[in-house]
């Protein structure tokens, strides 16, 4: 049974905010949700995608396993965001796997039932067109954050997406552990904490999870830097 408030959640994420109330409610209607415990599996690498995942609660992370045994991480979700859309309406088998990084409450929406919605209602198609291209977007800005940024500035980006005002202090929680953060960024564990010294003198001071920023926009001048003169600094 999804409650009011999971639909609500549900009903502003990328697969289903663009229908009516009515329309996504029926998608809902034929869904189910299921609470992973920390560290369990939603799907493993080579699985078949038969539904497309709504996190409600918590954060789940999607990964890939390199031929050394490394674990690369892909891309992170929390609340009100969707994934693996495109898949499941192909049902091609998932290139990453999926795992609650804390306890989370995720809505599984049978593929078989967006197939049968999109033949009655073509904005839903659209739909899974807009979420497939952010999902694109998103991918495509990782790749330019590992490109062209020193990890002290992607981990500045990281920190200003979880900043809840755009000037001024603030306060953030770091939302999973450390190593996720690092895998995420696509640094190592021991550059993310040489990067958290490093923004000491961009007003950034770390306790425990919790990240005090002294200015949001200094913050950001720093992250949006030219990558040259960070490096230089950085030496």
């Amino acid at each position: 049974m999804i409650t009011s408030a999971d639909r609500r959640i549900a009903r502003n994420s990328l697969l289903l905010s663009k229908l009516e109330p009515e329309m996504a409610d029926a998608v809902l209607d034929q869904s189910r949700e299921v609470t992973f415990e920390r560290g369990a599996a939603l799907f493993l690498q080579g699985e078949t995608a038969d539904c497309i995942h709504i996190v409600v609660d918590g954060w789940v992370k999607l990964y890939r396993i390199a031929p050394n045994g490394a674990e690369a991480v892909v891309c992170v979700f929390t609340r009100g965001q969707s994934f693996g859309e495109a898949l499941a309406f192909q049902k091609r088998d998932y290139p990453v796997a999926a795992e609650a990084v804390t306890e989370a409450r995720v809505i599984l929406v049978p593929a078989r039932v967006i197939a049968a919605l999109i033949r009655e209602t073509p904005e839903l198609a659209m739909s899974l067109l807009a979420a497939t291209f952010v999902h694109l977007h998103g991918l495509v800005s990782q790749v330019e954050q590992l490109k062209a940024q020193t990890g002290a500035q992607r981990v500045a980006e990281f920190l200003l997406e979880l900043c809840p005002v755009d000037e001024g202090a603030c306060t953030v929680t770091l939302p999973y552990d450390k190593v996720l953060i690092a895998g995420r960024l696509g640094i190592k564990p021991e550059s993310l904490s040489r990067a958290f010294a490093r923004l000491k003198e961009h007003g950034v001071s770390v306790r425990k999870n919790h990240a005090a920023i002294r200015s949001v926009g200094g913050l950001r001048a720093f992250a949006e830097s030219d990558p040259a003169e960070a490096w230089s600094k950085a030496l």
